[in-house]
């Protein structure tokens, strides 16, 4: 008997043992690892856009999501979700940050100063007087100087694609230079430097949804909007607005984001593939949105849109040359920021 007890009691310390000897629970807080990162399983993303299928937004989002599935033969995949499906910009951008959304595709200066200031840099007026100087500026200085920003908020940008140089159109009367737009209230996104312009520019700045937009234009709830000619087109803003002037305020570029514990989680071989999409569908997408331009501006004089293509830009400048050193602006945009962009504008002719 005294055996049999002795065993018995040797098993159930054997038994304890074997237990403590489980996989430790995870830490308090910590973020859950990539589905597929250490096994090489598949990875599903979601990519939520707000603009409709043809939108700039949503046309870099599915070249991303067409190309990862190439190149990881199927072990990354990618759904694209738009017209405001998964939420507004912001709400996006927060699901991103947050986790509970993988990847969006919004515009740089939009609702995204709102997590990192110092993309509004983007929104001062007449930096660029050429694609291609946006180009050379946003891929060789600002991708790498806004990065670790953009991981101290959770978030890896991706890639700068294109939404285009924005242009004001409104229904009371033609624009052929800055003293025109006084007294117009123009919607604007929700951002301080956006405030600034219309300030500036004497108009009255109306922050309204993206996707709340023509409604908005249509019921004259504002006079006019902002936006590059191929979101004017594809939004069908032309059907609801009389007068369009091209004066190219800015540049307007739109951001590929991931949520970073995401990104962190994944192979090295993962990360390759996408970071590999992300270019894709950068080029991709410029290229596109740019061979669309003439085709969009026909389109909008066709509808009965008055074009000023002409107009006094220097009047514009003028009004807004000190807009990157006003207090309110400075104290989101170093002003050594703003400068450093003019001075790799300069560099991008060298």
């Amino acid at each position: 008997m005294k055996k049999f007890l002795s065993l018995v009691l040797s098993l159930a310390m054997t038994a304890t043992l074997l237990a403590g000897c489980g996989s430790a629970p995870a830490a308090s807080g910590s973020a859950p690892a990539a589905s597929g990162s250490a096994t090489g399983s598949a990875v599903n993303l979601k990519i939520a856009t707000t603009g409709n299928e043809k939108h700039q937004s949503t046309i870099a989002a599915q070249a991303f999501a067409d190309k990862i599935a190439e190149l990881s033969g199927g072990q990354i995949t990618a759904t694209v979700y738009p017209n405001s499906q998964l939420g507004s910009e912001r709400e996006a951008v927060e699901g991103v940050q947050l986790g509970s959304l993988e990847m969006t595709v919004v515009t740089s200066d939009g609702a995204l100063p709102n997590f990192v200031p110092e993309t509004q840099v983007l929104s001062i007026p007449y930096m660029f007087e050429t694609k291609d100087e946006a180009y050379y500026v946003l891929d060789n200085f600002l991708q790498d100087e806004l990065e670790p920003k953009f991981e101290a908020q959770g978030i890896k940008h991706l890639a700068f694609c294109e939404l285009g140089f924005r242009n004001f159109t409104n229904n009371k009367k033609e624009i052929k230079s800055a003293a025109d737009l006084s007294g117009l209230s123009i919607r604007v996104q929700e951002a301080t430097i956006w405030f600034a312009l219309a300030d500036s520019l004497n108009f009255i700045a109306t922050p309204i949804a993206f996707n709340e937009l023509y409604t908005a234009l249509q019921q004259g709830t504002v006079d006019g909007q902002e936006n590059p000619i191929t979101s004017i087109a594809t939004s069908a803003f032309d059907e609801v607005q009389k007068y369009m002037c091209m004066d190219n305020h800015t540049y307007g570029a739109e951001s590929i984001i991931m949520n970073l514990n995401l990104y962190n989680g994944l192979t090295a071989e993962q990360q390759g593939w996408v970071d590999e999409a992300s270019a894709y569908a950068r080029d991709y997408q410029r290229e596109t949105v740019s061979s669309m331009e003439a085709e969009y501006l026909q389109q909008i004089k066709d509808s009965g849109v008055i074009v000023c293509e002409d107009p006094d830009i220097q009047s514009f400048k003028d009004a807004t040359a000190d807009l990157y050193t006003r207090d309110d602006v400075a104290a989101l945009v170093d002003p050594a920021l703003t400068e450093a962009v003019m001075a790799a504008v300069k560099e991008s002719h060298n």
